[in-house]
């Protein structure tokens, strides 16, 4: 049943692509290139660790152990493969990795072909990773595999009295690496042991980050001068109704937005809705942005790094899909405030717990807590610390990972 419905999800992806869906085009111009991939780079006879993401949050959660290896046993190559072409797409050219592809869908023959081809000495799918078929065969072929910042919910379909199937899965992993006792105690709950909690190596990505934040001239001149720098991450239409009206109100504050989505439709919508001087990154001169009170960063790549220049920060999704990394704004040490679509997110609950994140319901919440950061500055500095100490205290999972591997 698992094989026919992977061949219905190879089907259901043919004909959103016949029908020009953009992403289901590139999934199936990336599968049709991924063995010849394979056979023009890889070298027989060389040691390959093999690592899987899904998609792009997945592979920052990945990168910390990629980089780790690299550095530590060079004797290692590295193959990265995505399922999705938001992954693939922004991390095709990833120099850590000598092999870049996609995964091909998990067939069996698929599967014998990938694995005849690379015959890796080991592999590591993260966090939600679990596709039966390859897991089934690098278990047949003594290849150890692993499960790395794993996060397990009662709901999944794991623990359901018809999941039998779906637990086979579990069984093929050499080790488990997962966030947190909850997960360890639901494998206990079905028979899964060879479990350790280690974190999340996200905090290892995002610590690196913080090492390595890049120094922007024109947001430098934007912010020059002000103490009062809003930082809106990854933002939705919907967030922009939610905090928008506050800074209309409020020009000593100077903001930042940097859209989930950048094109030219979302940053006129953006222009539209801010009642002073917007400017675009891309277009600005310097001169421009020290006049401006609004920054819209119009291109891709420059989020993590500009977290550094806030004072209050905010994480988009919330009011729709689900918030996105709210740990790359705290490692920064500043507050952030999401939606309150968080609740899977363990880090942004954690971060509610210890006082560095605040959920916002809407207008008049978002509203009340920005004046409250204003009123009382201590209240503004404790937020603050207690949001980059989350993120430096749970830090270390990768390299508690090579430790339980022996690496």
């Amino acid at each position: 049943m698992y094989t026919l419905g992977i061949y219905f999800y190879i089907f259901f992806v043919k004909l959103a692509a016949l029908f020009g869906h953009k992403k289901a085009k590139q999934m199936l111009a990336g599968h049709k290139e991924v063995f010849k991939v394979l056979e023009e780079k890889v070298k027989p006879g060389t040691d390959y660790v093999w690592f899987h993401a899904s998609s792009l949050g997945e592979f920052e959660q990945g990168r910390p152990m990629i980089e780790k290896l690299r550095s530590e046993h060079p004797e290692y190559r590295v193959v990265l493969t995505f399922f999705s072409p938001s992954g693939y797409n922004p991390a095709k050219n990833y120099q850590q990795a000598d092999i870049v592809c996609y995964l091909p869908f998990d067939t069996k023959r698929n599967v014998k072909h990938f694995l005849d081809i690379l015959q890796p000495k080991m592999a590591f799918f993260i966090k939600y990773e679990f596709w039966m078929n390859f897991l089934l065969s690098l278990n047949k072929r003594s290849i150890p595999v692993y499960s790395v910042s794993s996060i397990f919910r009662k709901e999944q379909a794991f623990f359901k009295s018809w999941g039998g199937r779906y637990r086979l899965s579990l069984h093929c992993f050499n080790k488990l690496f997962v966030q947190n006792e909850q997960s360890r105690n639901l494998l206990k709950g079905i028979n899964i042991n060879n479990v350790e909690v280690v974190g999340d190596t996200r905090f290892d990505r995002v610590a690196k980050i913080l090492e390595q934040a890049r120094q922007l001239p024109l947001v430098d001149a934007f912010v020059e001068g002000c103490d009062k720098v809003f930082i809106a991450g990854s933002s939705w239409g919907a967030d922009e109704s939610i905090y928008m009206q506050y800074f209309n109100a409020h020009k000593e504050w100077k903001l930042i937005i940097a859209s989930h989505e950048v094109n030219d439709e979302r940053v006129k919508a953006i222009e539209k809705q801010y009642e002073g001087l917007c400017v675009r990154y891309t277009r600005a001169t310097m001169d421009e942005v020290r006049e401006a009170r609004c920054l819209i960063i119009d291109c891709y790549g420059l989020l993590s790094s500009i977290y550094r220049y806030a004072t209050v920060a905010y994480v988009g999704g919330g009011f729709g899909v689900g918030i996105h990394n709210v740990l790359e704004a705290a490692v920064y040490g500043v507050p952030v405030l999401f939606g309150p679509n968080n609740k899977k997110f363990q880090e942004a609950q954690a971060l509610i717990e210890c006082g560095g994140g605040v959920e916002i319901l809407g207008i008049s919440a978002f509203n009340e807590k920005m004046d409250a950061f204003v009123s009382d500055p201590l209240l503004l500095a404790s937020s603050s610390k207690a949001a980059g100490d989350y993120v430096m205290l749970n830090s270390g999972a990768s390299e508690r990972i090579f430790k339980s591997l022996g690496l």
